[in-house]
C-alpha cells in the first residue's frame, strides 16, 4: 500500500511548527546564558535578589529549550505522517483551548485586572485563538488529513 501525499495543510502546520521551535531553542538558549551573568551582578536596591533572579531566567530557559525540541520533534512527526504525532497534536490543541477559554473566562470576569491592560484586545485575542486552534483540530480531522497520519477505520 503507498502512502498518501502530504496534505498542503499538514506541510503549513509542520513550518510553523518548525519556525516555533527555531524560536522557542533561541529564546531558551538565550535566557540559559544571560541567567549566569545576571546572577554575578551585584545586589542593589532592585526587589529581586539578582540570584534569583538568574536562576528564573536558567529554569525559563531549559523550559524554553525542551519546548523547542518537542515542537521540532512534533513537526516532524507531522511532515512525515506519524500517527503519534496527529493524536499528540489533538490532544494539545484541545488542552490549548481549554486553557485559551479559562483565561477568556478571567480576562473578562476582570479577576486580574491591571489598569495598564487592553482588555478588548486581551478577548479579542482569546477568541483568536480559540478560533485558530478549533480550525486546526476540525482540519486534522478531515478524511483525507486522517488518512495520511493511518487514522481512517477499514473494515466492512
Amino acid at each position: 500500500m503507498q502512502k498518501q501525499s502530504r496534505p498542503r495543510g499538514v506541510t503549513v502546520i509542520a513550518i510553523l511548527i518548525i519556525i516555533a521551535g527555531v524560536l522557542s531553542l533561541l529564546i531558551g538558549l538565550g535566557l540559559v546564558v544571560i541567567g549566569p551573568f545576571i546572577m554575578n551582578v551585584s545586589p542593589n536596591s532592585s526587589l529581586v535578589d539578582p540570584h534569583v533572579l538568574g536562576v528564573i531566567f536558567i529554569v525559563f530557559g531549559a523550559i524554553s529549550l525542551a519546548l523547542g525540541v518537542a515542537n521540532l520533534v512534533m513537526a516532524y512527526g507531522l511532515w512525515k505522517g506519524k500517527g503519534w504525532a496527529w493524536t499528540i497534536s489533538i490532544i494539545l490543541l484541545f488542552i490549548g483551548i481549554a486553557i485559551d477559554i479559562i483565561s477568556l473566562s478571567i480576562t473578562s470576569a476582570g479577576l486580574f485586572s491591571n489598569t495598564g491592560s487592553n482588555l478588548s484586545g486581551d478577548i479579542v485575542s482569546g477568541i483568536v485563538g480559540i478560533g485558530i486552534s478549533a480550525f486546526i483540530v476540525y482540519y486534522l480531522y478531515r478524511p483525507h488529513v486522517k488518512a495520511y497520519f493511518g487514522k481512517t477505520i477499514t473494515g466492512g
